[in-house]
């Protein structure tokens, strides 16, 4: 096996934490020269036991490494070595870089900026929405999006990213050749048409619960900042806070309703010292130097020949969802004006609807 093959060797063995990986190189120097060790050298490497000793010394391994690198390319999937250039430097700076990266779809040129923007799979609207914007601003303003292709928050960044043409990066806990979550396959196509999925397991990994802490020091370990959306008091996007900050990255986080188990995470974070985060201009302002904030724009004029009941409706509408009743409520209007002046406001592009008959304008801070 050539070097690029014995990276991939490592990922191949699924007894092999990434400590112990990252363990192998430094005491080898190069991957070559792990299968010849003798089983006493391999299992003074801590994380190394000696049923993972007797796969990396195993004659058979080559065979294994071509057959995976074969049905990777059969479809359409690369495998990019700590040995490649397009390796994405900052992840190879953590101290437990992912040997082999099972890319589908392209990554982003190194010298970009990614941002992990990421959260709960129980999130409320208020989340979704969040996430969907400040992933939009990002893109737009030239930044990679990375999240964790999950439910939820996760899902919601990456939709952002898309639809301003941006793009995203999907770190998956499972093989490529894996669809998770049940459902996503539509989402995966747009995501690699514009960026990539990727990952450090092989072909065939299901998503085991076990799966995932690793995944999110990579999540971390590709972007300069993360921002936690929406987290509970136990919440996988804290462990990738947690990461981020052994990683030396920026951690950000989006504050909620004291009332809301969905934001008790977020709250506790920006206690400890996270950047409160309201807009895409929060998270530039750290992890670019010398970026400046732009001037504000002006708030959209609304149009001459919008009806009055829209703009009733327009001047009781904020950032933060409101249902339709709520809508109602505030402007005294009966149910139909109301419908009307949404649909009014929608057309016009001043006003979103969410899922549960809930709006929010459009533009301005999160």
């Amino acid at each position: 096996m050539d070097e690029r093959e014995g990276l991939v060797a490592l990922a191949l063995l699924p007894g092999l934490p990434p400590a112990g990986a990252a363990g192998l190189l430094a005491r080898f120097g190069d991957a070559r020269a792990i299968p010849a060790a003798s089983s006493e050298a391999l299992t003074a490497v801590p994380g190394v036991t000696r049923d993972v000793a007797a796969g990396l010394r195993d004659p058979g391994l080559a065979e294994k490494v071509a057959r995976e690198l074969s049905r990777l390319h059969a479809l359409g999937c690369a495998a990019v070595t700590l040995a490649d250039p397009a390796y994405p430097p900052l992840l190879r700076q953590i101290p437990d870089p992912p040997p082999v990266l099972f890319v589908r779809g392209s990554l982003p040129s190194p010298e970009g900026v990614a941002v992990a923007v990421v959260g709960s799979r129980q999130a409320t609207p208020y989340g979704r929405m969040v996430a969907e914007r400040l992933a939009s601003d990002l893109a737009r303003a030239g930044v990679a999006v990375v999240s964790g292709f999950a439910r939820g928050i996760d899902s919601a960044a990456h939709r952002g990213a898309l639809e301003a043409g941006g793009v995203t990066l999907g770190v998956l806990g499972c093989g490529l050749d894996v669809t998770y979550p049940a459902g996503s396959g539509a989402l995966a196509e747009r995501v690699v048409r514009r960026g990539a999925l990727l990952t450090e397991f092989p072909l065939t990994t299901r998503p085991l619960p076990v799966n995932f802490p690793r995944r999110n020091r990579i999540i971390s370990g590709l972007s300069r900042g993360v921002v936690v959306v929406e987290a509970a008091e136990r919440s996988g996007a804290l462990v990738t806070a947690r990461l981020a900050l052994e990683q030396n990255r920026e951690v950000f986080a989006v504050p909620g309703p004291v009332t809301a188990a969905t934001s008790a995470g977020t709250n506790r974070l920006i206690k400890a010292g996270a950047k409160l985060t309201e807009d895409w201009a929060d998270v530039l302002e750290e992890v670019i130097p010398g970026w400046v904030r732009p001037a504000a724009a002006p708030p959209p004029a609304l149009p001459e020949d919008l009806p009055e009941e829209a703009r009733v409706i327009w001047s009781v509408l904020a950032a933060e969802p409101a249902h339709i009743d709520a809508v109602a409520n505030r402007t005294a209007l009966p149910a139909g004006r109301v419908a009307a002046g949404l649909f009014a406001l929608e057309m016009a592009g001043l006003v979103r609807q969410l899922p549960g008959q809930t709006y929010v304008r459009v533009g301005g801070r999160i």
